[in-house]
């Protein structure tokens, strides 16, 4: 097995790319935390759960509506020029947040907030592109995955550290330092105009075609993410009823430690591998393994055997992530790549929140195994789809 060395090591060395990529890996947290923070911010403030569960909802819809729009502007004017204005924005409706006396007021600036965050994982995963893209495409999956484990580390830390800081007291730490990283990260992004892909008016010459997206295969990569998001959401939800529905509730934690860390680890070998396969055909093997693993799920009979079976799926999931992002980079041309980056994050936004609020009936109306149910059915939809992706790829152009 290659080591971490000959992997990851070459490719941060590359001039300009491990500056950027830790910088948005630092972005990242703060984004990670954002939810989290207005969670305690505002039952502190307001002593109601609903009016924290409005405002964090209304954070993340902006963000999966505004982010593609957003992301076609610094597609077109280039990332140095937007990114500021957008820090701005976010900095002054968290401001809004922090300063709100009324339930309306801190829904509504929490709500803008989430319209103006920078979409810093996709800016980065754009750079990468623009780095790799000529001479060092091969690169791309590693450099992919080094994407996934950054945003997989902020996704276990970031909710750890808000719920940590919030029960410390102060309910308006955790906001406060989540905005601080964010526009602290996404400053410093910003500042490094040398790795930063040219805007689209640089490809004079296929700026009208690039406008032109390739629509069937970017559709199909689309609800491609809507289904791995479909995954996403069922077990977060799924996983905890399973714990509470069989008395032993301090054991969601450690199910979602584990898969969090198996997702880890799958991600990092995954990324040190060059496999040979196309890619299309590479996306069957790994949504064949998620679809088949995820079928052990409501079968479980106990929080351990859940807890294997969770781990064994997840590990399905990074290699998974990389390859959608691969075949849209490979997808589309330069000038809408950032858009296409962040239409895959709304669309696995969108499939999250769906699938948590099924999840959530289908637990209270009929109990845990049936919401875990849920896993395998977006587990063969993901399969259909790469089926219907590799077929398309088969058929000339």
């Amino acid at each position: 097995m290659p080591s971490a060395a000959t992997g990851y090591r070459p490719l941060l060395r590359t001039p300009g790319a491990a500056a950027f990529f830790l910088t948005a890996a630092l972005g990242r947290v703060g984004i990670a935390m954002t939810g989290f923070g207005l969670v305690w911010l505002l039952h502190a403030r307001t002593g109601s759960y609903g009016t924290a569960g409005l405002a964090t909802a209304g954070f993340a819809l902006a963000e999966a509506l505004a982010g593609p729009q957003l992301a076609r502007l610094i597609d077109r004017f280039g990332q140095t020029r937007v990114l500021p204005c957008l820090l701005i924005g976010h900095a002054a409706a968290i401001g809004c947040v922090l300063a709100s006396t009324t339930p309306a007021a801190a829904i509504t600036a929490a709500t803008c907030a989430g319209a103006v965050v920078p979409q810093l994982g996709a800016l980065s995963a754009a750079r990468w592109a623009h780095l790799l893209r000529d001479e060092r495409a091969d690169e791309l999956p590693t450099a992919f995955s080094l994407e996934s484990l950054a945003n997989a580390t902020a996704f276990l830390l970031g909710p750890v550290l808000a719920t940590s800081l919030g029960a410390v007291g102060d309910a308006a730490l955790a906001s406060t330092i989540a905005a601080a990283l964010i526009l602290g990260g996404g400053a410093a992004l910003a500042a490094q105009v040398r790795t930063a892909p040219p805007p689209a008016r640089a490809y004079a010459e296929h700026a009208r075609a690039g406008r032109r997206w390739p629509r069937s295969a970017v559709l199909l990569l689309a609800l491609l993410n809507l289904a791995i998001g479909l995954y996403f959401g069922t077990m977060g939800v799924a996983v905890s009823a399973f714990a509470i529905s069989n008395g032993i509730p301090g054991a969601a934690a450690p199910i979602i430690a584990a898969s969090g860390l198996s997702g880890l680890l799958s991600g990092w070998l995954y990324g040190l591998l060059r496999p040979s396969a196309p890619a299309h055909h590479q996306l069957v093997v790994s949504t064949a393994w998620l679809t088949g693993t995820a079928l052990l799920l409501p079968l479980a009979p106990s929080a351990v055997s859940l807890g294997v079976a969770v781990v064994v799926t997840e590990a399905a999931v990074p290699p998974t992530l990389v390859l959608l992002n691969v075949l849209t980079e490979r997808t589309v041309h330069p000038t809408v790549l950032t858009q296409a980056f962040t239409w895959n994050n709304s669309a696995g936004a969108a499939g999250s929140a769906v699938a948590a609020s099924l999840a959530g009936r289908t637990a209270d109306a009929w109990g845990a195994s049936a919401a875990l149910a849920q896993a395998p059915a977006a587990g063969l939809v993901l399969l259909a789809l790469s089926l219907l992706l590799a077929r398309a790829a088969r058929r000339p152009r």
